[in-house]
């Protein structure tokens, strides 16, 4: 479903700021898998997750979704493949439009446009039933401006957009880490189930170790610019956050200078 295949990508090439961002990234993930991404800031975790969804071009390298090479596409065509979320609650959605427009948007993502105007009663009934699955009661605030929800509905409701179409690839990018520890539990419960059911192809960047371990089949660590680790299926469910600092240090032969990571 997404393959990496030798990507590249340096930023300030030839000047005293020089930064190796990514360094020979290969990485396949087949249908279904759920593969969380750990590392310590600057490690690359979202150059990668941007040089996926288009806003980011790699130096070398090729970028296939389902079986199609979309290295030269620009994001906006990307867009019908991919599913995003931030870590802004307030990034995912549009404040001034209301709760049934920002899925109308979504929902229209992987369609052909038209100059119908994108709220009907038919879909209204879509949108209504796919709210119930977040068991906020937005289902019955379809009319409410965006910007008048919390930021865990507002996170909540991004999730939602982002998994709307059954996109190829969900990209989450540290979804939780702006979220207070109750809201950030109700996102990553959402985030379980909405994956599990959709059997969603999914790639979540996050600094919490324990989340990583909690969440998805596969696992890789990052460093530098480079996937020096990675974690499969049979081995994830029996580590532990020690075992992955004893890995760094093993790898890299020092110890993880992230407090971020380990607290988190």
């Amino acid at each position: 479903m997404l393959k990496l295949q030798n990507i590249q990508k340096v930023f300030n090439e030839g000047t005293p700021d020089e930064k190796v961002a990514l360094g020979n990234i290969n990485l396949h993930l087949k249908p279904g898998d759920f593969v969380t991404i750990i590392g310590s800031n600057g490690a690359g975790k979202s150059t990668m997750m941007n040089m996926i969804s288009g806003a980011l071009t790699p130096d070398f390298g090729n970028i296939i979704i389902a079986n199609k090479d979309v290295t030269p596409l620009p994001e906006y065509k990307r867009s019908q493949y991919i599913g995003r979320v931030f870590q802004d609650p307030m990034a995912g959605t549009a404040p001034s439009m209301t709760v049934e427009e920002n899925l109308a948007i979504a929902y229209s993502r992987n369609k052909s446009r038209t100059l119908r105007f994108g709220v009907t009663k038919n879909r209204r009934d879509v949108f209504r039933t796919a709210l119930e699955r977040l068991h906020l009661n937005l289902e019955n605030r379809l009319s409410a401006k965006v910007g008048l929800l919390s930021g865990g509905e507002r996170q909540a409701l991004s999730l939602l957009m982002a998994t709307f179409t059954q996109p190829s690839i969900l990209l989450l990018d540290e979804h939780t880490a702006a979220l207070d520890p109750s809201r950030a539990e109700l996102i990553t419960q959402l985030t379980k189930e909405l994956v599990m059911q959709d059997k969603l192809t999914t790639l979540m960047v996050t600094h919490n170790m324990q989340q990583a371990l909690n969440l998805g089949n596969r696992l890789i660590m990052m460093d530098k610019g480079q996937i020096i680790l990675e974690v499969e299926e049979a081995r994830k469910p029996h580590l532990t956050i020690p075992d992955l600092m004893t890995e760094f240090e093993r790898i890299r032969g020092e110890k993880m200078a992230s407090d971020r990571a380990l607290l988190g």
